[in-house]
């Protein structure tokens, strides 16, 4: 599962501006060393550890860091969403389209 979100405020990367990320859904292993209730919750840091492990283009945790907190919370909404089971995606509407 992917979602692609577009930043309200690109980041630059060298000459280069990011306006789009995708994330796909983590696999447990990407999880690791993160409390899911911490991703829940968005937490800046659980959020600055796994985003890199699962976007695309790959940001590092130095540009999550340095991030839109608009475009980090739709981000970690995302997230969040990832981790809910089927059933509630569909009560939520949230599932893939």
């Amino acid at each position: 599962m992917n979602k692609t979100i577009t930043l309200d405020t690109p980041i630059k990367r060298g000459d280069n501006d990011i306006t789009s990320i995708s994330l796909r859904k983590p696999a447990a292993g990407e999880l690791r060393g993160i409390t899911l209730t911490d991703l829940l919750q968005m937490d800046v840091t659980a959020l600055t550890k796994v985003v890199p492990r699962i976007s695309d283009p790959n940001l590092t945790e130095a540009e999550v860091a340095r991030m839109d907190p608009a475009d980090l919370v739709q981000i970690g909404g995302v997230l969040a969403g990832f981790l809910l089971p089927k059933a509630v995606q569909a009560e939520a509407g949230l599932q893939a389209e």
